[in-house]
């Protein structure tokens, strides 16, 4: 059996085509690959809508505001298209390395959890992802040394607030709960959550809308599990939070460490569906679906 390491090693030329690109919004697409024959797929159909920042300390305004200056930057001069492309187009994802932490040197904090392809996630030793790339360019303009802290995502908010690190990088979603505990930059990406499903699974084939989507999903009883990454939107969505404004399902939640895990136990009829963000979910499940 291929671990669900193995599988997100596969090459991201895979993933996503270009037609998904288009301003690094939501709209990454269905998974493509021959639905007769792959292991899972994508509904393409939007759940949610919510959007990510980086939370940065509540007690360094100046970081905050730097950052802030910094998103706008490059969002105005294309560079932040540009890292987009490596991941939704034809570019080529570009590795970070991190510096050893060190309180004698100008260093830049970063903590994140890389099990969230494409925004971060590993290559050897190397940090690769949307989320990482942009932190080398803020270090970069900033001056100071990068430093990634890699660590499970319901410690990454906990981690700026503890002030263990300078600012959280994970794909991280806005919310009012979230913003007690770190100041969030203004907004960089529009994300939604997405179903997984198993490649012969038509439960959700005629659905035209998320209306359609919910009608089924609010039908399911306790019987029916749903596997997530612990502590995203994907949990919040199926437990319900008031936070988020989701009602909740009568479905139970079973959470991973990450949403590889979470796909390869539906695979493996642990769960009956997988929910998480659009992006993770099409690059996941292309990567699943490459592997013989």
């Amino acid at each position: 059996m291929k671990t669900a390491k193995k599988l997100l090693a596969v090459v991201l030329a895979l993933l996503m085509v270009a037609a998904c690109f288009a301003g690094c919004s939501s709209s990454e697409g269905e998974d493509t690959a021959d639905t007769n024959t792959a292991k899972v797929k994508v509904i393409d159909i939007e759940l949610s809508s919510e959007e990510y920042a980086l939370g940065v300390d509540m007690d360094n305004a100046e970081l905050l505001q730097q950052t802030n200056d910094f998103i706008k930057e490059i969002k105005s001069n294309g560079k932040f298209d540009e890292i987009c492309n490596h991941y939704f187009g034809d570019g080529e994802p570009v590795a970070v390395t991190s510096a050893v932490e060190d309180s004698t040197k100008d260093q830049l904090i970063v903590a994140t959890n890389a099990e969230f392809e494409p925004f971060e996630y590993k290559q050897g030793d190397q940090f690769v992802g949307i989320d990482m790339e942009i932190a080398q360019l803020l270090a970069d303009s900033l001056g100071k040394e990068l430093v990634i802290k890699d660590m499970k995502f319901d410690a990454v908010v906990l981690s700026v607030q503890q002030h263990k690190a300078d600012i959280a990088a994970a794909g991280l979603t806005v919310t009012e709960e979230r913003a007690q505990q770190v100041n969030f930059t203004d907004s960089y990406y529009s994300a939604a959550q997405k179903l997984i499903v198993k490649g012969d699974d038509t439960t959700f084939d005629a659905c035209q809308t998320k209306e359609d989507v919910e009608a089924i999903l609010n039908g399911f009883d306790s019987s029916v599990k749903f596997g997530g990454q612990n502590g995203t939107t994907g949990q919040y969505y199926v437990q319900g939070s008031e936070d988020f404004g989701f009602a909740g399902l009568q479905a139970e939640f079973v959470g991973y460490d990450s949403g590889a895990l979470a796909v390869q136990d539906l695979i493996n009829g642990g769960v009956n569906y997988v929910i998480i963000d659009a992006a993770p979910a099409v690059a996941i499940t292309s990567a699943v679906n490459a592997v013989a």
